[in-house]
Formats: structure tokens, sequence, C-alpha cells
């Protein structure tokens, strides 16, 4: 080893102490703008210079030069617990849990939030979609990095959200299943008997949730001003039945109720004081407008299949619960209701949801468009 060396003579303002230290490297002790001192290492005198120089660049843009050099997988562990689980919902944080756990610490936990990437990322994304997993699948793991990276901005850890850099593989656009009104009035007519049937009226005429619908009560439903009120949903997590906020603002909403939607949920008030009877002492009272038939709410699943097995009896396309409520979205539209009313009812977050999931032009409509432009240019006059 060679002897330490002080390398200071003619040192300027906020140049650093350089030493040359007994182990062969470079050491350069500065002052931070927040009065701190710093030390940096490396093989010359050129290379801690400009480790200085990048160090107080970030500090003067309010970087949080110790909060940038923790892995991101404890980053990732600090940011769900005291930023994203106190906003999301028990099911969504599950969910995120799982693909932090499954794909982006695997990959990239190691990885200092200042060292990584916008071309980690999206060799991450590309492993990903090699790998097999479906386009929408790797959108939602960039979307869960892009919300972890763009709290770690607000929190001055990094400079920019690396994640909002990298390009999402393209999906092909999805055609939205839905039943037509011809379709929809067979399956109402085939399970009017069923024990569900009455739910599954109640899905096409509101257009709510499944998860909406089951954790419906009756002191929600307003019979006489023909409303109902959405305040909650059910979940069922780790065996355990939650009431969970809607999924946005918007979700909170008021639900006009037709006549026929009106008479389908008094029909439903009466079957559940049948059930109630017949449960007797093992009836357990959560107000539910669609309980079990012991009272506790119905597991979503077995809804979903209950009713895939009467759409075959009935002979009508297969389609999950959810192609109810794009029914009554898609019905609405085709009566003409504006998007905005559709919006209200459906409880989107953002009108563009409404605009892009049905309000696509029929071939009736361009030929309709195409005979206002005829008349309104003199018909080729």
């Amino acid at each position: 080893m060679g002897k330490l060396v002080n390398t200071n003579q003619h040192r300027g303002h906020n140049e650093g102490h350089f030493r040359l230290r007994k182990d062969g490297r470079w050491e350069c002790q500065f002052t931070l703008p927040n009065g701190k001192v710093k030390s940096v290492y490396g093989k010359s005198r050129p290379d801690v210079r400009s480790k200085m120089d990048e160090a107080l660049g970030k500090a003067k843009k309010g970087i949080d030069l110790k909060g940038e050099r923790q892995a991101l997988e404890h980053f990732l562990s600090t940011w769900m617990e005291e930023s994203a689980k106190p906003k999301l919902r028990p099911s969504t944080i599950k969910s995120y849990e799982s693909y932090i756990r499954l794909h982006i610490v695997p990959a990239l936990g190691n990885t200092t939030l200042g060292d990584l990437t916008a071309q980690d990322v999206q060799r991450f994304l590309n492993g990903r979609t090699k790998a097999g997993l479906s386009p929408r699948t790797v959108q939602y793991i960039r979307a869960i990095l892009r919300a972890a990276l763009g709290q770690a901005l607000r929190w001055g850890y990094v400079e920019r959200n690396v994640a909002a850099l990298a390009s999402p593989p393209r999906q092909k656009p999805k055609q939205i299943a839905t039943l037509s009104a011809d379709e929809a009035w067979r399956l109402m007519d085939a399970t009017r008997n069923d024990r569900l049937g009455l739910l599954f009226a109640t899905a096409l005429y509101t257009g709510m949730r499944q998860g909406e619908l089951l954790g419906l009560r009756w002191p929600d439903v307003e019979l006489e001003a023909g409303t109902l009120r959405v305040r909650q949903a059910v979940q069922k997590i780790d065996n355990a039945w939650q009431f969970v906020e809607p999924k946005s603002a918007n979700g909170r909403r008021i639900v006009p109720l037709c006549e026929p939607a009106l008479e389908v949920l008094m029909r439903q008030r009466e079957q559940v004081r049948t059930m109630r009877q017949h449960a007797d002492m093992a009836w357990q009272e959560w107000g539910l407008v669609f309980p079990s038939a012991v009272g506790t709410p119905l597991d979503s699943s077995n809804a979903t299949h209950h009713l895939q097995r009467q759409l075959a009896k009935a002979g009508l396309p297969r389609v999950t619960f959810h192609a109810l409520r794009h029914t009554c979205g898609s019905l609405l539209h085709q009566e003409g209701m504006p998007a905005r009313t559709i919006m209200e009812i459906l409880g989107h977050s953002q009108i563009t949801l409404t605009l892009g999931t049905y309000c696509h032009a029929a071939d009736a409509m361009f030929d309709e468009a195409a005979g206002a432009l005829a008349r309104a240019l003199g018909g080729g006059r």
C-alpha cells in the first residue's frame, strides 16, 4: 500500500477534501447544502470528483441521497405500508403484493432506486412478455411499479420516474362481451323462478358491478323514490367478508330504477323474507338484498358459475357476470342516452372510459351521418 497523500493544495470552493487512502482508493469529503458531510470513493481523483459533482447536483435538486441508495425491494415494502395500503381496497392490496413478490422483486429487487434506469424496466417488461404473461398483466405490473416510483419521486428519492419512461406492451383491443336486448330478455325469462334470477335482472337493469350488488343492503334501496344508493361493495379476503368503498369517488352514486327494476326488487324483498323463515335459527342478518340461503354474502364465483349454467340451459352465449353490466351500458347507448348520463349511472371514474367502452358508431349511424352531410351540402347540386 502507498502512504496516505493529501492533495488539497489550492483547493477551490466546493471542491471537497481529496485524499489518497492507504487501500489505494481516492476519497472526497464534502459538505452538502443541508450542512451534512458526505464522502465518496473511487479509483482516481477525476472519478471521485465526478461522483461529488453528481451528488451535489442531486442534493441541490432536493434528492434524498440516502433514500436513493435503498434497494427497490426495501422501498416497495415501505411504499406498500405507508402509502399504498391506506388508499387501496383489500383485494387490490393482495394483488399488488402478489405481483411484487412474484415478478418485480426477483428481477429488480436488489437494484437501488438511484441505479434503476428506464432501460432496466423496459428489459424487465420485455422479459415478462417473453415469459408468456399477457400484455394486460405486464401493463398491470408496470402500473404498480410506476405508482411506486411516482411516490419515490414525490419523496425526493429519485429525479424521474423511470417506469413511466418504459413502454408497456401493446394490447389488442378486446371486444367487450355483451348480450343483445333480445338475449337479455331471454335470460330474465329463463331465470324468472331461479334462485338468482332476480340478481341477474337487477344487474341488467342497473349496470352495477357484481361486488356492489352482492354488498347492496336494504337501507340503500328506496323503492318509493325509485332509486338505490351504491355505498359499498363486498369482497372475500382470506376467507373473511369485508365491505369496501366503491372503486372510485364516482362509484358512490344514486342509480335510477325503472318500473320493471322496482318490481324485481319488490319480489326479491319477499324472497328474502321467505329465505329468512326457512333458515330459522341458522339465519345471519346482514341486511343484504341478495344474501345466501343463511343471510351471509353470496360467493361471487358461485354466482358467476350459476349464471353461466343458466345461460347454457337457455341456449345463450357464455359471458361473465361483468358482461351484464356491459350489456346495461351498451343498451343505454343504443337507446340514445348521453355518455355523461351513462357514466353517472355506471359510476365510471372518467367519461373517456364510457366513451371508449360503449360509444362506438354503428353502421346505421355512419349512414345517417353521410345523409346529413349530403343534405347540408346540397346533395351535389
